[in-house]
């Protein structure tokens, strides 16, 4: 019997507290966003209230004296609005902004105390002088209002139907999460180790066995990763933050859209991509949008939009960051890329090309460094997250128009589904979810393209990759070979290989240090007779071929 000594249960309690106390800020920060837009509506109102006092009583009942203290004065200040005498103003909700992130701060323990709690007392000293001065203010036409969003909300007394019992939960330390999926990554593997012995030796009673723990597998495959998936909304949340932060510090009106907020993520996708996607917004604000009087001219709102959305498709969640301002400028990108030694002059490029170059470490086109942007930091960060995730990332543009970023990521990190191909004895992987099509290509077709590496589908130039050349075998290849053709982001290109295998469930292991930088590689998996198979990294693949290839690509 297993049992917790007492420090070991204060310290367990303790964790439970700052975590649960950090969910608590960031729901608070999402309440003022919306108390922000609607000042007067008294559930929001009651929210903000009710967070503020579970941060407070929590924080008493566990010895964090200040952090008790700090929040009773933002309490007492949300008290008085409640009460209807006080307006909720853009000061109140700075002066609790800034409250939160000081709170913030001293939960995680990430910044020195001795600098926090200064400066929080010096917002609690403005949050006490506020509010002995909005107690003389009267708020308006509250009961009203409060009894309008009751009804529209479907929160009276008399009128709907049951609830809806809410679904229980449990927390669960994110440690114990990843440890599952590893072990039924690790049954994956067994399964397919299995179902490959049946193969070779048929005996109906095992084949029977083998298809069962085939289909549990998968079940419990997925129900271990949906347990691991959580909703964008989280990252949703701080950027809405950011884009208020950021357009206040640049003197700018810009509103930020949202859609897609319920669209599921693996969490440790999602702690990867939120500092990366916050980066692609802060450039929207800073190098997208432009200025109010330069709207106007261009006969454009005064206010600028951006759009922030994510969609499932198959396998993937395409993430799309729009912005209604000025659109790339080609010319001024290409002229910036000279001067920095990025391209020759003399190299003719196509707009995407020169729109490309914005992804280069050390780029930037802004004329001074300022506390957001001018020191080459950016989006060369966000492109190579993406990738590391295995994803893609790309930029499109209209000028005067706007600029839309997509990034392109996998459900999950742990398994994919894959094509099972061989080159002479090698195998490797092909994420199925980039996969269109699979077409044979004898030697005479080759001969008849006068050795240009392209096929054609349905009146459609697709260019080729050689995976023997590209992995330095040397031996002969067969008489027919295997195109399959990929789709990455607007292109469309093809991988001749010797022969397509089949579908496989692919478990990803990380690469050792000797192979972890080799091109063209994500990953490995253990197939199902022992042996291992590279899992190929299409996107990389393709960008060196163009870089060094790019008549073919063009052909």
């Amino acid at each position: 019997m297993n049992e917790m000594l007492p420090d070991e249960i204060h310290e367990s309690l303790l964790a439970t507290f700052r975590e649960e106390s950090l969910e608590q800020l960031t729901e608070l920060e999402t309440t003022l966003m919306e108390l922000e837009i609607s000042p007067n509506d008294p559930e929001v109102i009651n929210k903000a209230f009710r967070t503020l006092h579970t941060i407070k009583g929590n924080a008493g009942m566990f010895g964090f004296e200040d952090i008790e203290a700090y929040t009773h004065d933002l309490e007492s200040a949300f008290d008085f609005v409640r009460k209807g005498t006080m307006k909720v103003c853009p000061e109140l909700i700075d002066l609790t902004l800034r409250a939160r992130d000081g709170l913030l701060v001293l939960l995680q323990g990430t910044g020195d105390p001795n600098t926090v709690r200064p400066e929080m007392e010096k917002v609690m000293t403005l949050v006490a002088e506020f509010l002995s001065q909005g107690q003389k203010v009267i708020l308006d036409d509250p009961g009203q209002e409060a009894a309008g969003k009751k009804e529209d909300r479907g929160q009276g007394s008399g009128g709907g139907g049951a609830r809806e019992k809410p679904e229980s939960s449990v927390r669960v330390a994110s440690g114990k999460l990843d440890q599952l999926v590893n072990l039924v990554g690790e049954m994956v593997t067994v399964q397919a180790r299995l179902t490959q012995l049946v193969s070779e030796r048929p005996d109906p009673a095992l084949e029977a066995v083998a298809e069962e723990v085939e289909s549990l597998t998968w079940e419990l495959r997925e129900n271990a990763f949906s347990i691991r998936m959580i909703p964008i909304e989280t990252t949703y949340r701080r950027i809405k933050r950011l884009v208020r932060d950021l357009s206040r510090e640049l003197g700018q009106e810009v509103e930020l859209i949202t859609e897609g907020a319920e669209t599921e993520l693996d969490k440790n996708v999602i702690e990867k991509l939120t500092d990366p996607l916050m980066h692609l917004i802060r450039n929207s604000v800073d190098h997208g949008i432009e200025s109010a009087g330069e709207r106007i001219q261009a006969g454009k709102p005064e206010k600028g939009n951006i759009r922030l959305s994510a969609t499932n498709a198959g396998a993937d969640v395409v993430i799309r960051v729009e912005d209604d301002g000025r659109g790339l400028d080609a010319e001024g990108i290409r002229k910036k890329a000279v001067e920095k030694g990025l391209v020759p002059a003399e190299v003719d490029l196509s707009t995407a090309d020169i729109y490309s170059l914005i992804f280069a470490p050390g780029f930037s086109t802004a004329s001074q460094v300022t506390n957001i942007s001018g020191r080459g930091v950016g989006l060369d960060v966000v492109k190579k997250a993406a990738e590391e995730l295995r994803g893609n990332l790309t930029v499109d543009s209209v000028p005067g128009q706007g600029t839309t970023f997509i990034i392109r990521l996998p459900l999950t990190l742990a398994i994919i589904d894959g094509l099972l191909v061989n080159v002479a004895e090698n195998k490797y992987i092909v994420p199925l979810s980039i996969v269109e099509e699979c077409v044979f290509l004898t030697s005479e077709a080759i001969k008849s393209s006068h050795n240009r590496r392209i096929i054609r589908l349905r009146g459609e130039i697709v260019p080729y990759i050689s995976m023997r050349e590209w992995f330095g075998i040397l031996s002969e290849p067969p008489d027919i070979q295997q195109v399959v053709v990929v789709r990455e982001g607007d292109r469309r290109i093809g991988l001749l290989l010797d022969h397509v295998i089949g579908e496989h469930q692919t478990v990803i292991k990380s690469l050792g240090k000797v192979y972890r930088n080799v091109d063209g590689v994500s990953g490995a998996t253990i197939l199902g007779d022992g042996t291992i198979s590279l899992i190929l990294d299409v996107s990389r693949i393709m960008r060196v071929t163009e870089e060094t290839e790019s008549p073919v690509f063009a052909a």
